[in-house]
């Protein structure tokens, strides 16, 4: 490994639990294995059941979302998965609660992913604090622009929690860099213009975009939006990405899950992803 980008990669990161653990996976050259799943689909108890489950499967960051009734990032299956988490009495107080409780059995960072609003409505000091209290390590707000994040981002930091921010195909370079040097704990590159979903193949843009993010800044680059199998880790591993966000395709499995066997259903597509994949990807 070379020292010198381990330095200048050191000298970046804020000695946030994200940024350690992304520290060790590129001393151990491999890509983080990063699963979304919807809180509150079907219930915060199968969620809570889920987030140890992920954990014992070998997850190195889980991606945890708080329903909200206007996701506009987010295509039909996750849609879908927040609308039966709202129906079900989901708030981002009892995602936060049911967070807390994991707190002495849940090692691996949680980033929480949702929109300005709801956390503007329950006011972003207030929901930094509480979110780090519980067990979260980052936050991610797709709707919330560069200029607000700016603003915001230090606030974060204060509390204890890494602001991600957001990439997508078409960001103009100048803005990727400013985005790339002011997110935290790593930098979420969306692989494809629209909402997340299963895509069968990757787009070769991609590996463009993960060089240009990483000449703008030496912090970590996750992959996200369209990830749903193993071909599509070991692709963009190969492009030079840290990180590999799989959403979609493992909360569609736990909605087509019979109930009582959700739990079960997100093990066999963990074990899956390690047996197709190998070890690298973990």
């Amino acid at each position: 490994m070379n020292n010198n980008s381990d330095h200048a990669w050191l000298k970046t990161l804020n000695n946030s639990n994200i940024s350690n653990l992304f520290l060790k996976i590129k001393k151990e050259e491999r890509i983080a294995l990063m699963p979304f799943l919807m809180a509150g689909d079907p219930d915060l108890r199968t969620t809570s059941e889920i987030l140890l489950k992920l954990q014992d499967k070998g997850a190195d960051i889980i991606e945890l979302g708080i329903p909200y009734s206007d996701p506009l990032a987010d295509g039909p299956v996750i849609q879908l998965a927040a609308s039966r988490a709202l129906s079900s009495g989901t708030s981002p107080s009892r995602v936060l609660e049911m967070l807390a409780e994991l707190r002495n059995k849940l090692s691996v960072p949680v980033v929480l992913f949702t929109y300005c609003n709801p956390v503007l409505n329950f006011g972003f000091e207030r929901f930094c604090k509480e979110a780090s209290e519980a067990g979260a390590s980052g936050l991610v707000i797709p709707d919330l622009p560069l200029e607000e994040a700016e603003k915001f981002s230090p606030i974060a930091s204060a509390k204890g929690l890494d602001l991600v921010l957001l990439v997508a195909p078409t960001t103009p370079k100048d803005r990727m860099k400013r985005i790339a040097q002011n997110s935290k704990g790593f930098t979420y590159l969306v692989s494809v213009t629209g909402v997340t979903g299963e895509r069968s193949v990757m787009d070769d843009r991609v590996k463009t975009l993960v060089k240009q993010l990483k000449e703008s800044a030496p912090s970590p680059v996750a992959v996200g939006f369209g990830i749903s199998a193993p071909k599509h880790i070991r692709q963009v591993r190969s492009w030079g990405a840290d990180g590999a966000i799989v959403g979609s395709a493992l909360v569609k499995r736990i909605s087509n899950a019979e109930r009582g066997c959700e739990v079960q259903e997100v093990a066999n597509f963990l074990d899956e992803l390690r047996t197709e994949v190998g070890q690298n990807i973990i």
